[in-house]
């Protein structure tokens, strides 16, 4: 019994085909041009030999001749069979293709009376035999899970999706040719680790049976790129996935792609401009006028980006002053937040989260964070109780932070203990002190601004795309048992 289910007539056409003497799973098909360019190269009564492959996406089948249409990453074109073209044998074969199978054809290029610009087929080979039958009517799918979970299906079926996870593709070589022409250097840092840390997230845990220790899925790369400031590269960054055992939405996929970047001698200011130069310039790749639809709204990345502090978007949102704590707990009783036994800088930040965030539509720095809720950034030195950090709000989504980062070895450890502080024994047992980070530092970290940039997101925004799922191939789901029919959605 196969473990996967295949059409009945599309296994008796792949075992006639083996009854013709032919592989339905053929080999190498070299020197197949590209469809888009055998099409731009097309010169009306100018007949010319192409080689072409690709999968069928339409046949119509018409007696002793047929078209079909088959299509490649660059477009798609039509073809004729004709029998007296091909010969009983071949034309034999011919009547065993099906919509979804893989072929490729070598043929003259011309126009039929009609003017469609077709192949008309004198050797053909198949390639690849589908034994389950693509979307009905080539439409796609449709139902938004069964398109993440068949992501190949949704690929080729569906150009708009191709052509998003081309434009992904694209932004990260960008991102990346940015920062090369910027004097960054691009590394790797570990993926599994022995202690996790660089953000306040919980990690997944896994097991070296050869050492016998737990090692932990990265959450942030970011205490291993502040070594290498310390080993002198002073400036680098790393595109990493990160992995967060935490919850799924629109904007949180446990495991992501973030950009992290170190500049020796800069700060939060140097981020900044660093920041907003990158996505204006990736955002008039899309559009030379820089505006960009999200979710119903134009985003103008010509324009300088806004700047205003924490404090700021608070009162701004709110109309009461975010120094007085107890308007702010009332706001935040309003909302619904429970905050009897939370400390005065989460009842801020919580407030924040609800009553701000959703309404930066523009490009918008928020900038002076409460030092409390950034432990590992420097404080201001005219007010410690601020920190020199700021978050990028696109469309309504944080896309990045940056900071002006700590590098007193001394205030860190006492900041690392106090993270420490208030955790039941499952949260410590995750967290510890990165002692190797601390004797780094101890050793000498130049002053730095630091940065980071969530890929996905970014992505999100400039493809107009309206979840995180839709700019990740393979996002996580829950498994299910695959018992949903294999044929068309």
């Amino acid at each position: 019994m196969s473990l996967i289910e295949v059409e009945d007539f599309r296994l008796a056409k792949l075992q006639e085909l083996r009854r013709l003497g032919v592989d339905p799973y053929g080999g190498r098909f070299p020197n197949a041009q590209p469809i888009a360019e055998i099409r731009a190269r097309f010169e009306p009564d100018v007949p010319r030999k192409v080689r072409a492959a690709g999968r069928i996406t339409n046949l119509r089948a018409m007696g002793r001749a047929s078209f079909m249409d088959i299509k490649d990453r660059t477009g798609s074109i039509q073809l004729f069979f004709q029998h007296k073209r091909l010969g009983d044998e071949k034309f034999r074969i011919h009547q065993q293709l099906e919509a979804g199978d893989l072929v490729g054809v070598d043929g003259e290029l011309t126009r039929t009376r009609a003017g469609e610009v077709t192949i008309f087929v004198d050797e053909f080979q198949v390639l690849a035999k589908a034994l389950i039958s693509p979307p009905e009517k080539w439409h796609g799918l449709r139902d938004p899970e069964l398109r993440y979970r068949r992501r190949y299906v949704d690929l080729f079926a569906n150009n708009a999706v191709m052509e998003r996870f081309r434009s992904r593709s694209r932004i990260v070589r960008l991102v990346r040719e940015f920062l090369h022409a910027r004097g960054f250097v691009e590394v790797e840092t570990p993926m599994m680790q022995t202690v996790p840390g660089g953000a306040a997230a919980r990690p997944f845990v896994t097991h070296h049976n050869a050492l016998g220790i737990d090692l932990y899925l990265r959450v942030a790369p970011e205490l291993y790129l502040k070594r290498l400031l310390v080993g002198g590269m002073e400036k680098v960054f790393e595109i990493n996935r990160n992995f967060r055992n935490e919850g799924l939405d629109r904007e949180h996929n446990p495991e992501f792609t973030l950009l992290e970047l170190y500049q020796a001698y800069g700060d939060y200011t140097d981020m900044m401009e660093l920041a907003e130069t990158l996505i204006r310039t990736l955002a008039l790749q899309v559009d030379a006028g820089g505006k960009l639809p999200f979710g119903g709204h134009e985003i103008d990345y010509a324009a300088p980006f806004r700047r205003l502090s924490y404090f700021e978007a608070l009162e701004e949102a709110n109309g009461i002053c975010a120094c007085d704590t107890e308007s702010v707990r009332a706001r935040a009783r309003e909302l619904g937040i429970a905050e009897a036994n939370l400390a005065d800088e989460l009842v801020l930040d919580r407030v924040f989260e609800r009553t701000v965030e959703a309404h930066l539509i523009q490009p918008t720095f928020v900038l002076d964070y409460p030092a409390a809720l950034s432990p590992l950034t420097r404080p201001k030195a005219d007010d410690p109780s601020l920190a020199l950090r700021w978050d990028l709000f696109i469309g309504g989504t944080e896309m990045g932070t940056a900071y002006s980062e700590l590098n007193d070895p001394l205030v860190q450890e006492q900041k690392f203990l106090q993270q420490l502080q208030g955790q039941d024994e499952e949260q410590a047992t995750l967290r510890t002190v990165d002692h190797d980070f601390l004797r780094a530092l101890a050793y000498g970290m130049p002053p730095a601004g630091g940065l980071g940039l969530g890929i996905d997101r970014l992505v999100m925004l400039l493809t107009n795309s309206p979840a995180i799922r839709e700019v990740i191939l393979f996002p996580l789901l829950r498994p299910r048992q695959e018992t949903d029919a294999p044929g068309p959605e």
